[in-house]
């Protein structure tokens, strides 16, 4: 069932926004050679907390962390360690905040230092996939929609695109209806309705779409090793416009 949230919610959902926005202009300047993936965490649990939040992550489903940090090959739900980041690293940045019970998420793939030309293409084309797909969730239009822009621009430039995990609607817990697949499937394909939120989030390839959950029950890699990007949005859907509520450096 896809839960609508009045203006209300969605305003108390925005501030939710805010604080996992600030937290994300401070842990990506943290991203470079030598930190390591628990140094960020530790911060990001720290700070959310100082602003009156919970990290959204922590123990749902049993997740270890307050942050996802997924590196390389590893696409979404990464579970940070003492792994110390290197020069030429791509490191997926994913985490939500619950504020008072109302919930944010968003992702975003930083680089540490210099990076190839074909992985630069990667994290551009995968930030594009995102805003075409926000472009997209506007009312009236259908899931389908979004999921049509995010296959064709990915495809486009012969990247994969993760079939597996998908975007979903998000505010009230951190995983609601509707999904959001990154490519046309024969799933359900409901309208856009003023009131949604919905986490939009494209995962996209270097190599093939094919991905595994490692031995952890939750690291997603892709199957050839290749690199992955990944971001996302929170956007709240209103009968006239489409808001993006949370805000990436």
């Amino acid at each position: 069932m896809i839960k609508l949230k009045s203006e209300s919610d969605i305003g108390k959902i925005r501030d939710s926004c805010d604080i996992l926005s600030e937290t994300y202009r401070e842990i990506v300047k943290m991203v470079d050679v030598g930190v390591s993936l628990l140094e960020i965490d530790n911060f990001t649990r720290d700070f959310i907390r100082k602003r009156g939040g919970k990290p959204a992550f922590l123990g749902y489903q049993g997740f270890p962390a307050s942050i996802c940090i997924s590196v390389n090959s590893v696409v979404i739900h990464g579970i940070p360690d003492k792994r110390k980041l290197k020069a030429g690293d791509i490191v997926s940045l994913d985490l939500g905040v619950d504020l008072n019970g109302y919930i944010s998420d968003a992702a975003c793939t930083v680089a540490v230092g210099p990076i190839s030309k074909e992985v630069e293409t990667l994290l551009r084309v995968t930030k594009e996939c995102l805003q075409l797909g926000i472009e997209q969730a506007r009312a009236g239009n259908r899931i389908k929609d979004i999921s049509s822009a995010v296959y064709d621009h990915a495809d486009e430039h012969g990247f994969g695109v993760v079939r597996q995990f998908c975007g979903h609607g998000v505010g009230f817990s951190l995983h609601e209806d509707p999904q959001i697949p990154n490519y046309v499937g024969p799933g359900p394909n409901p309208r856009l309705k003023g009131g949604m939120v919905l986490a939009i989030e494209p995962m996209i390839n270097l190599g093939s779409d094919e991905v595994e959950i490692l031995d952890d029950g939750w690291t997603v890699e892709t199957v050839d090793h290749s690199l992955s990007a990944h971001f996302e949005h929170t956007v709240a859907v209103f009968k006239d416009h489409t808001e993006i509520l949370t805000a990436l450096p």
